[in-house]
């Protein structure tokens, strides 16, 4: 899969549009949220014109459901597709997870049954996808509260067969990987010598926080010094094109963000991601 070197960017949120234009030289690209935009109104629509203007986009889409066992979605898959055609990004992701189930939209991302009959639905659904959008998809691992019974491999064996499979990139999200393996015990050294390290375009990182002994995946905090080593690992290891911080709550001041930023910039330097 070759794909452009983006850099370091962040997840674009509306109350610190001022604030980002202010700072525009430390951020190389922005991640936008596609749902954001399928319904545009007027206002939404000259955002993304704005913003189309001064950064490369990617668009990050929430609602497809590529693990519904039913399809996805047509007419939200149109939509879908317009937008990327109007922005033609580099490449465009979605999470490995379902969202809806007999019509009804449950509004959170869940996890897959770790079997052979789930990959099969997500590599179909992704075909599909295909006729619509021929822009490089890539796929994100998400957190999850339990482990569903049946499984027949390890998430990574999962997530390893379906973007090996459908010829998909991976969004590893390392917070996604550091709350799982703290959750449930997994170990992380394990997990990324069993994906295709080869196939990782972008990363995700933030910080969470706990809640009754339990990591919350609440994009709400600093990124902690354990996810940087982790990040600084699979750098090292992997041809990622780009990183995004992905902070949703609790905003800080941009500076802060900016110097997250940075530290991301520089770990991408220290293994000649990018300049």
């Amino acid at each position: 899969m070759s794909l452009p070197t983006l850099g370091v960017g962040i997840g674009f949120r509306e109350p610190f549009r001022s604030e980002l234009f202010l700072h525009q030289q430390q951020v190389h690209f922005l991640e936008i949220v596609a749902e954001h935009y399928l319904d545009a109104t007027i206002q939404k629509e000259q955002e993304l014109e704005l913003l189309a203007a001064h950064f490369p986009l990617i668009p990050h889409a929430i609602n497809l459901s590529l693990g519904s066992a039913e399809g996805v979605d047509t007419d939200y898959l149109s939509k879908l597709a317009r937008l990327v055609k109007q922005l033609n990004p580099p490449w465009w992701s979605e999470h490995i997870c379902f969202t809806k189930a007999g019509g009804i939209d449950i509004g959170h991302l869940s996890p897959l049954p770790y079997t052979w009959e789930a990959i099969d639905v997500v590599c179909r659904n992704i075909a599909q996808v295909r006729r619509y959008i021929d822009v490089p998809l890539i796929l994100e691992n998400i957190t999850y509260m339990l482990q569903l019974p049946g499984a027949e491999m390890t998430e990574a064996q999962f997530l390893t067969e379906i973007v090996e499979r459908s010829d998909c990139g991976l969004l590893l999200d390392v917070t996604n990987l550091y709350i799982n393996s703290v959750n449930h015990d997994n170990d992380v050294c394990s997990f990324l010598e069993q994906l295709p390290l080869e196939r990782v375009v972008q990363l995700h990182f933030v910080g969470g926080h706990w809640h009754d002994g339990v990591l919350i995946d609440s994009h709400s905090h600093s990124t902690p010094l354990e996810i940087w080593k982790l990040m600084d690992e699979v750098v090292s290891r992997a041809p990622v094109k780009g990183v995004v911080l992905e902070r949703d709550e609790n905003l800080p001041a941009f500076s802060q963000l900016a110097a997250e930023l940075e530290h991301a910039r520089e770990i991408g330097r220290q293994y000649h991601r990018w300049n």
